[in-house]
C-alpha cells in the first residue's frame, strides 16, 4: 500500500485540458488537498524564467505534465512551427525546472499517435522510432517524443524519477465537439444530436466504417496516471488504453443508440478510411496493477451529457 501524503503540493500542468482537468478531479477525489494549478494567462509555460521561478517557489513533490498544443490535421498541417516550438518549449521548461526545484516524481504525458504510422498490431512501447511517423502529425510528435526522451535522460543524467505514459484516444468531459476539428467520437455525438433534432432521415459517415480504433474514457486515463505515480518508477513509457477496440461503424451505431437518432447511416465510400487498426498493447500497464472500468457505451452515455449540458451553456469549443 502506497502512503500517501494528501497534503503534499502536486502540480498539474495544463488543468484547464480534457486531460489535466480529469488529473485534478482525481487528485482532489482521493483526498489531495494541495493541487497547484495556474492558467496560462497566468503562467506562460513556453517562458523558462517564469516557470523556473514558479516551480522554485511553490516547490511541488510531484508535477503532471499534461499541458500541451494541441490540435487536428488542418492545425497540425497550417501551425507546424507552433506546434513544435510551443510544446517542446513547454516540456522543456517544466521538466528542467522541476529538476531545479527538487520534484520527487514527474509524469509526461506522451500520445500513441506518435507511434510509426505502419506500426505492427497491437503496438508494444518499444515500436517508437522504428517507422516513419504520419505526416500530418509530425511537429506534435516530434515535440511529444522529444519529452519522452527528456524524461529518460534526465533520469539517466541527474538521477530524476520521470516518468511517461503514453495514452490511446480519449474522449471524456471537456472534450471539443466542433463538427471540422474534432476527434472521432465527439464529432459522432454532435454530428447524430443535430440528426436527431433535425428529424435528418440519415447521417453520412465517411469511409467504409471498417477501421478499428480504440477508446479511453479521460477519467480512467486520470486514474492510471495516479497509478502510476505510485507504483512505477522506471525508465520509458507505458501504454495506457483499453486493450480492445472497435471498428468505427459500431462506434457509430453506439453513438446513434445513446443519442437516440433512429434514422439510417449512410457510409460515403469514396471518402478515406485512414490506418486500419490503432490498438495498443496494454500488457505492461495490466502487469502494474491497473485495468480501464469504463465501458465504452457507458462512457458515451456519460460525454453525451456533457456535450448537452456545454451545448446548453454556449460552451463548445470552436
Amino acid at each position: 500500500m502506497v502512503d500517501l501524503d494528501l497534503q503534499a503540493p502536486i502540480y498539474v500542468a495544463g488543468h484547464r485540458g480534457m486531460v489535466g482537468s480529469a488529473i485534478v478531479r482525481a487528485l482532489e477525489d482521493r483526498g489531495h488537498t494541495n493541487v497547484i494549478t495556474r492558467t496560462s494567462s497566468e503562467l506562460d509555460l513556453r517562458d523558462q524564467r517564469a516557470v523556473h521561478a514558479f516551480l522554485e517557489e511553490t516547490r511541488p513533490t510531484q508535477v503532471y505534465l499534461a499541458a500541451a498544443k494541441v490540435g487536428g490535421i488542418h492545425a497540425n498541417n497550417t501551425y507546424k512551427a507552433d506546434f513544435l516550438y510551443d510544446n517542446v518549449m513547454m516540456e522543456a521548461n517544466v521538466i528542467e525546472g522541476s529538476r531545479r526545484a527538487g520534484v520527487e516524481k514527474l509524469l509526461f504525458l506522451g500520445s500513441s499517435c506518435i507511434y510509426p504510422k505502419h506500426a505492427p498490431q497491437p503496438m508494444s512501447e518499444d515500436v517508437l522510432l522504428t517507422g516513419a511517423l504520419e505526416p500530418t502529425n509530425e511537429p506534435y510528435a516530434i515535440a511529444k517524443i522529444a519529452g519522452l526522451k527528456l524524461c529518460d535522460a534526465y533520469r539517466d543524467q541527474h538521477g530524476c524519477n520521470f516518468i511517461s505514459a503514453m495514452p490511446t484516444n480519449l474522449y471524456g468531459p471537456g472534450d471539443n465537439y466542433h463538427p471540422e476539428n474534432s476527434h472521432v467520437l465527439p464529432a459522432l455525438v454532435r454530428r447524430f444530436h443535430e440528426a436527431k433534432v433535425n428529424s435528418a432521415s440519415e447521417v453520412v459517415c465517411w469511409g467504409t466504417g471498417s477501421p478499428r480504433r480504440e477508446f479511453l474514457h479521460v477519467d480512467d486515463l486520470a486514474q492510471a496516471c495516479l497509478h502510476l505515480m505510485d507504483v512505477h518508477n522506471d525508465a520509458g513509457w507505458v501504454n495506457v488504453g483499453t486493450g480492445e477496440d472497435v471498428t468505427i461503424k459500431e462506434l457509430a451505431e453506439t453513438v446513434a443508440r445513446v443519442v437516440g437518432y433512429e434514422g439510417e447511416l449512410v457510409w460515403d465510400t469514396t471518402k478515406p478510411d485512414g490506418t486500419p487498426r490503432k490498438l495498443l498493447d496494454v500488457s505492461k500497464m495490466s502487469a502494474l496493477g491497473w485495468r480501464a472500468t469504463t465501458p465504452l457505451e457507458r462512457g458515451i452515455e456519460a460525454v453525451y451529457v456533457d456535450f448537452q449540458h456545454a451545448l446548453e451553456h454556449e460552451v463548445l469549443r470552436g
